[in-house]
């Protein structure tokens, strides 16, 4: 990224379908938001930053309604959730076991799990760096960050 603009400088998730969370999912939901806030590096192709994303899902598909700070509408790039529910719902079943694990497992058991599972977020945030390289760039923090919002928005109660 060559510009200092090139930065998400608000995000907001579309949360009009998603229903009350446990506190652990909206404990991470916050840690992303925070650190996608106090870092990230965001590059609309051909439009310099900074950016407002809205994020949300519709009709099965990952919309990223991206605006100028004045809201003025720059892009809207749609991505299918399908090849994204594979590894959400891996990743889901991994923090279940990890957070199972913290009660009842040995530290090696615990740190053997948690690697698995950012291995999948990993895997789930390169995989939205692939989707989007040719609209969107993005670094693989911003990527993790972005990730976990994804998967707040799939939880559905």
């Amino acid at each position: 990224m060559s510009a200092p603009d090139n930065r998400l400088v608000d995000v907001k998730l579309d949360e009009k379908s998603v229903v009350r969370r446990n506190q652990t999912v909206e404990h991470e939901r916050a840690i992303a938001m925070f650190d996608l806030m106090e870092e990230n590096s965001f590059e609309l192709v051909g439009h310099p930053g900074p950016y407002h994303l809205r994020l949300g899902i519709e009709d099965n598909r990952l919309i990223l309604d991206i605006r100028t700070p004045a809201e003025d509408p720059l892009e809207r790039v749609q991505l299918p959730l399908a090849a994204f529910r594979s590894v959400v719902r891996d990743y889901f079943h991994i923090c279940d076991t990890y957070y199972t694990a913290i009660k009842t497992q040995s530290l090696a058991q615990i740190e053997a799990i948690d690697m698995g599972r950012r291995g999948l977020h990993n895997e789930g945030s390169e995989m939205l760096r692939e989707r989007l390289e040719d609209k969107i760039r993005l670094d693989l923090s911003t990527a993790r960050r972005l990730f976990t919002l994804i998967c707040v928005l799939h939880i559905r109660g």
